[in-house]
């Protein structure tokens, strides 16, 4: 990778999906520009660096580091989404703690943000069994769904993945099986 290339991937990630047309050298007084991406496939981040990413989608998304964290393209605005899963969630027996509306709390203090939202969900006789044998898993626990849309209007459905919480909280094998199943649930939410 060359040294333009390096330092436009570093903008891009410091920028985040900021669109920059051109960057204007100061040495040399060239101008580059950045080159409009064609749509692939979203690329999500799994659990393990440097292994394989999961294709998730038929819209680009920039690649996020291997974070532990799924993405799921959403057919639907950010509020739709929730309100899909919801339903889903509490058929299958779990509680909806709370809705956390970042965006709505940001236009109160005047400031603007794109649309995101988390629900907090999960279920004591499944997580508690968790927590009694990985206490820092508390943390993570109860579960999360962030729906957010990005810089070209695409809404995503991001959750942890049960390897990431597998691996960072040293939980049994035969204790994944309690969280393993909500993103097929989330999946169903994002259509």
């Amino acid at each position: 990778m060359s040294r333009r290339d390096v330092l436009l991937r570093a903008l891009r990630m410091w920028m985040g999906s900021l669109i920059v047309p051109r960057i204007f050298s100061k040495t040399t007084g060239a101008a580059w520009a950045v080159p409009k991406r064609e749509a692939e496939p979203v690329v999500a981040s799994t659990a393990n660096e440097g292994a394989p990413a999961k294709i998730l989608g038929r819209t680009r998304m920039d690649p996020l580091p291997a974070n532990g964290m799924v993405h799921l393209r959403s057919h639907y605005s950010v509020q739709e989404t929730l309100q899909r899963l919801e339903p889903i969630l509490r058929t299958h027996g779990l509680t909806v703690f709370c809705r956390i509306d970042h965006s709505g709390e940001a236009a109160k203090a005047g400031l603007k943000m794109r649309p995101t939202q988390m629900l907090i969900f999960g279920n004591a006789k499944s997580g508690t069994p968790l927590m009694v044998a990985s206490p820092t898993l508390a943390i993570d626990l109860p579960l999360k769904a962030l729906a957010w849309e990005d810089a070209d209007g695409t809404v995503w459905l991001s959750y942890n993945s049960p390897e990431y919480l597998k691996q960072r909280h040293n939980i049994p094998d035969d204790l994944l099986r309690n969280i393993a199943g909500a993103g097929a649930l989330l999946q169903q939410a994002a259509g």
